[in-house]
């Protein structure tokens, strides 16, 4: 075997960034990935001259330049600005709620009208000063009408329980503009890769000090890698590295199904999310208006993001990140410290929801902790 530095575990983001890093630094690299291509959830492939997102809906957004710079070296960004509207029971509603939501809603025209509905609709509740739950949270900041119609329904599908028994922190903030902006994000720079997200990664991993190997799943041979590599970087579940000694944490997963389509625009946007309870899934996307409807004519290719409850042996797609599960995952975090050969890194290595740019920025950060 050849004499490696660092065995990478997944072939994600984190994972590429650190190898990537790593490779530049002269450090000789091992990546073996479980699924059987690289790219982890930001994986896109191509159908019918569209780039499928195969995993979900990935927009990258930062105000980070220097972040923005960063992935700028592996892929032109198109200019695509997320802005997503909801289904509800057939009505249409702009999505983040703003001045086009309210005026859908109530027919309100000014920001002053707007402003005034919300808080009459919140008077005629009764809040705690401190909201107890998801439910209190939502309707003191955004009244009834959008939590009923927009809020309820989705949220309750997304986390598989009731409003009641969510905690409140889910919803700190909502994204609520009293202006005409569908824009869903605030941050400085937005895009999708022209040609998809596969690339980055593999432009990422294209080195002569880089071994990638897809199809391995770590915990076959864990001992044995333990045994043969100096250090490990770990980027999949925490509980599941240390055999779920403390018990499991817990996840969402979510089930997606693809249809190709015999039309040319199906939906008219690339998300368009579900927000009463009766239908089983929260969105549909439709991938070619992520690239502004390039793609074979007549054809699209839809999916629809079904949530599910997480059990082992799923892909657990993001952590549930209450007091319970923060508590037990600070007894795996302790006990990783302890762990002077493993580098635990990415969503499921650190238990914690991140957007792409913050993936990357933690690669980094990690990166200049151990080799700079």
């Amino acid at each position: 075997m050849k004499a490696y530095d660092y065995l990478v575990v997944g072939a994600g983001l984190f994972g590429a960034v650190f190898a990537h890093e790593a490779a530049l630094r002269g450090k000789r690299i091992k990546v073996i990935e479980k699924r059987d291509h690289v790219a982890g959830n930001i994986y896109t492939h191509k159908v019918d001259g569209i780039q499928v997102h195969q995993y979900g809906a990935h927009i990258f957004h930062t105000s980070d330049k220097k972040i923005w710079d960063y992935v700028n070296q592996f892929a032109e960004f198109n200019r695509f600005t997320n802005s997503p509207v909801a289904n509800y029971k057939g009505k249409m509603y702009n999505l983040p709620f703003n001045m086009n939501t309210f005026n859908e809603l109530w027919g309100t025209k000014t920001p002053q009208e707007a402003a005034e509905k919300i808080a009459e609709q919140k008077s005629k509740v009764e809040l705690t000063q401190q909201p107890r739950n998801l439910e209190e949270q939502a309707i003191s900041l955004v009244g009834t009408d959008i939590y009923e119609k927009l809020i309820k329904g989705y949220t309750e599908k997304q986390w598989g329980d009731k409003a009641t028994n969510l905690p409140s922190f889910i919803i700190r903030r909502l994204p609520v503009r009293f202006t005409y902006d569908n824009n869903y994000f605030n941050d400085t720079y937005q895009g999708i890769p022209i040609g998809g997200y596969t690339q980055i990664v593999e432009k990422m991993l294209d080195s002569p000090l880089i071994d990638v190997e897809t199809g391995i799943d770590f915990f076959e041979n864990k001992n044995q890698y333990l045994k043969d590599f100096p250090k490990i970087v770990f980027t999949g579940m925490i509980d599941q590295y240390f055999d779920y000694c403390f018990g499991e944490l817990g996840y969402r997963s979510l089930r997606f199904e693809s249809e190709e389509l015999d039309v040319d625009n199906y939906q008219g946007n690339a998300v368009v999310n579900y927000t009463d309870s009766e239908t089983p899934f929260t969105r549909i996307i439709e991938h070619k208006h992520f690239e502004f409807g390039n793609g074979d004519k007549g054809k699209t290719i839809i999916t629809r993001e079904y949530p599910a409850k997480w059990k082992r042996g799923d892909e657990p797609y993001y952590p549930i990140n209450d007091v319970q599960n923060n508590s037990l995952f600070k007894e795996y975090a302790d006990l990783a410290k302890k762990e002077n050969k493993i580098i635990f890194g990415g969503r499921l290595g650190q238990y914690r929801y991140f957007d792409m740019h913050q993936v990357i920025h933690s690669a980094l950060v990690t990166v200049r902790n151990e080799l700079d």
